[in-house]
């Protein structure tokens, strides 16, 4: 199943009720395995950015809806990069012309 990294920046409604942001995590994670998503981890950051998740989705339509509900909500923005494994980079160089 595809892997993503999820980086996220709590909007001011998010940071107000930021004590709430565990509960917000585990209503995520509901919503994930609805879909047929999986957490793999959560981390709250220094920085940028105020979280990193990674997931693993089987698509990038279930990862965006995913997202663009959570976003709906007003609590945190996020940016999405889909991850590459090791065999699947051999995949590509594989493929390499």
């Amino acid at each position: 199943m595809p892997t993503y990294i999820v980086l996220g920046k709590f909007t001011d409604q998010g940071i107000r009720a930021v004590r709430d942001s565990l509960k917000r995590e585990d209503a995520f994670r509901k919503q994930c395995e609805k879909v047929g998503a999986h957490i793999k981890d959560v981390y709250r950051t220094m920085g940028r950015y105020d979280l990193v998740a990674t997931l693993e989705a089987p698509d990038d339509v279930t990862v965006s809806s995913l997202l663009y509900s959570t976003a709906a909500l007003g609590n945190i923005r996020t940016e999405t990069m889909r991850a590459f494994s090791r065999n699947e980079t051999e995949e590509a160089f594989a493929k390499l012309t």
